[in-house]
Order: structure tokens, then sequence, then C-alpha cells
């Protein structure tokens, strides 16, 4: 019976996955028109014209909008593989690729006697909630690596180090993976890898690490936390601008630099609190890595003064690899990064131009979009600090003498 009711389960997950794929496909291809602004302008243009500076050889140095690490041409030239596409359409293949070794790793981790299938559930459930953008971008790609490093440190603490090293120069956030890693091979087959391929890039091609310069003078992105009080001092006054900027659709004017440093802090001290977790924390089990690294990508995700709508892909990812783990404490702030997606693709693209115009609509879906970032941040800090530190020893209590009734002495 339990065979049966697994295969059932199995079946149900492939057609669910398969079905909502196929949508996805024929939203980016334009079968079907998503409503909102178009998502794939980025790929058919801004990677299209990465592209072709690329294929000569050197990174984009002139171009403003390229804020990646190195390693991130070899997901631009990916579609290179596929000739025999045109370039847009061969990226959203490689992106439904990615998006099918993802399950596979899932299924495969899954059937593990201390695992179960809910995991790939979760992601099988959570990237269609994201819409048609989780195939327009190339973070779907970078997510597959990051699973992949996950999934790989229980049996292969070297692999792990390295995928995640790779994984951080294709989009910097899959160095956090490493945070829980206890073993000393882990952390030195990342640096090995890292060093290996940056200085491969910065041999071969000129600019690997022009993106470097390139953060300085960004602004607020509408969509981030720190966005809200621009959104409502609109209302109120407040004279600054929506441009896009640096690629991405950003407040500009005064006091922007303040909100941006603001958000900058709060980074840092989150950074300073999974330091303190790392000393304080003795209690690690399988699952313990996954948490952590969900955690750690959750805080520097929410206090970002960015929080474009494939951020929620790496969420999603590794969602899935913590509750993949039968033990894994992670339930409620995993149900919270889902209704999370759910309502991003209601802001971007649905509703976007509502989130432009600081309307009650637009400020409405980000309090709650951001507000959901923020409890899942919390109850996943708070479940993780609970399972990993152990509590103050109550102080021993002095020792108890007894009382012996003292009966005189006679001479």
């Amino acid at each position: 019976m339990k065979t049966t009711g697994a295969g059932r389960s199995l079946a149900w997950l492939l057609v669910t996955w398969g079905l909502t794929r196929l949508l996805l496909l024929l939203f980016v291809l334009k079968v079907y028109v998503f409503p909102g602004p178009d998502v794939t302008s980025d790929v058919s243009v801004i990677y299209h014209g990465w592209y072709d500076v690329l294929r000569t050889g050197t990174f984009p140095r002139n171009d403003v909008t390229w804020q990646y690490p190195p390693a991130a041409a070899l997901a631009i030239l990916s579609p290179a593989l596929l000739p025999f596409l045109d370039y847009a359409t061969a990226f959203y293949v490689l992106a439904l690729l990615a998006d099918l070794v993802v399950l596979a790793l899932l299924l495969s981790a899954g059937r593990r006697p201390d695992r179960t299938l809910r995991g790939a559930w979760v992601w099988v459930a959570g990237v269609p909630l994201l819409g048609p953008t989780v195939y327009a971008r190339y973070d779907v790609m970078v997510t597959a690596v990051a699973v992949a490093a996950l999934l790989a440190g229980a049996r292969s603490p070297r692999a792990m180090g390295a995928l995640a090293a790779f994984g951080a120069l294709l989009k910097v956030w899959p160095a956090l993976l490493l945070l829980a890693a206890r073993r000393r091979g882990s952390w030195l087959a990342a640096v090995v890898t890292a060093v290996a391929v940056a200085a491969g890039f910065a041999v071969v091609m000129p600019g690997a690490f022009a993106f470097l310069t390139f953060q300085r003078d960004r602004g607020t992105e509408v969509e981030s936390l720190g966005a809200l009080v621009f959104h409502v001092a609109r209302h109120h006054g407040w004279d600054g601008e929506v441009l896009l900027n640096y690629g991405s659709v950003e407040f500009l004017g005064p006091y922007v630099s303040v909100v941006s440093t603001a958000a900058l802090f709060l980074t840092g001290a989150a950074f300073g609190w999974l330091l303190l977790w790392r000393m304080l924390a003795t209690r690690f089990e399988a699952h313990t890595v996954a948490d952590a690294a969900f955690v750690a990508v959750l805080m520097f995700t929410t206090t970002s003064r960015v929080i474009s709508p494939q951020y929620m892909v790496w969420l999603v990812g590794l969602a899935a690899v913590c509750l993949g783990f039968r033990s894994s404490r992670m339930r409620l702030p995993v149900g919270l990064v889902l209704a999370a997606a759910f309502v991003t693709v209601l802001e971007f693209p649905i509703w976007f131009a509502h989130v432009v115009a600081s309307d009650p609509l637009g400020i409405t879906l980000l309090v709650v979009r951001n507000g959901l970032l923020m409890a899942a941040t919390v109850a996943a800090a708070r479940e993780l600090w609970r399972a990993t530190v152990p509590r103050e020893a109550p102080a021993p209590l002095p020792p108890q003498t007894t009382r012996t009734s003292e009966t005189p002495v006679s001479s």
C-alpha cells in the first residue's frame, strides 16, 4: 500500500510539474500573453546584447547594467549550446532544463530514509507562483547549482564547497551556503575553486571584475523594504522621482542615500547575527546546513536595497531543500515564502504599474509581500536558533548540608 501511495504521489508530482512548466514556456514564448509588462525583454534585449559582447572575448565593461560576477558569462553564453534555436528560445529551454535538474535532485534526495518528497512539492508548486519571470532570468540556473551544493554536503563536503564557490561566481549569494559548513574540506574546496575560476576569467577575458564598480550609484529599488518609505512620502510632498537606473526601477532623489545606507546597516546587522549564531551553535543535524543557508539568504534578501522578483527563486529552491528533510523545523517560514511568491507575481508583473505609481494597490501589495518576507525571516531565524543553540544550563544549587542534632558531650 505504501509503495502504491508513493507511486501515485510521484506521478501527480511529475504531471503537475509538466503542466505548470508547459504553461510557463507558453508565456515566455508569447503563445499566451501574461498580464503586465513584458518580462522577456531582459533575455531578448539585455542578455542578447551581452551575449554579442561576451562572444568577442571581453566583458561588457562599459555597460553599468552588467553587475554580475565573471561566471555569469557562462549563463549568458549558454544558448550557444543550442545553435539551432534563436537566442531567446534557447535560453528558455535551458532555464526549463535547470528547473528539471532541481526537480531531479530533490526527487533523488527525497527517497533517502531521513528525507521526504515534500521538498520536491515545494519546488513544483513554488516556481509557477512566480510566473514567467522564472524562465526569463538566469537565476533558476544559479539556484540549480545551489541546490546541488546543499544536497551534496552530507556525502561530499568538498563537492559542496566547490559548487557553492562556483555558484558565488555566478551570482554571489550561494557563498552563504557555507555558513554552517563544519568540515575544512568544504572551505578548502571553495577557496581553490573560487581562486581558480576567478583567475581564469581574469586572464582570459578583460573586465571580469568591472561589475564591482557599478553598484556605488544605485538608488533604492521600488520593490524593496526601504522603498516603502518613499512610496508613502510621495503622497506627502517628497520631490524625488522613479527612474530606470542600473537595470531596475529605482527611487532617486532626497534622502534616498540615507535609506540605502540604512539598508546596508540592516544587512550588516544580519551578518552580525549570523556570526553570533555560528559561534554559539553546537547542535548540528543533517538539515542544519540547509536551514542556515535558508535563513541567511532570507536575511540578505529582505534587508537588501533591491528585491527583484527573481530573488524569490533562490528562496523557493532553498525552502525546497529544507523541507526535503523530515526533521526540518522550517515549515512555517517556507509557507510564508510561498505566500510571498504569490504576492510577488501580483506586484510584478501583473500590477507593476500600480507599484511604480505608488497608488494604494501598489503600496498594499508591497506591504503584504515584504511583510511576509520579514515574518518568514524572523520565524526562520528563531527556529534555527532554538534548534542549534543550547540554552544556558541553570546554575547549580549549592550543596545542602544536613543538620544533625548536637548532643552535649559529657566529660
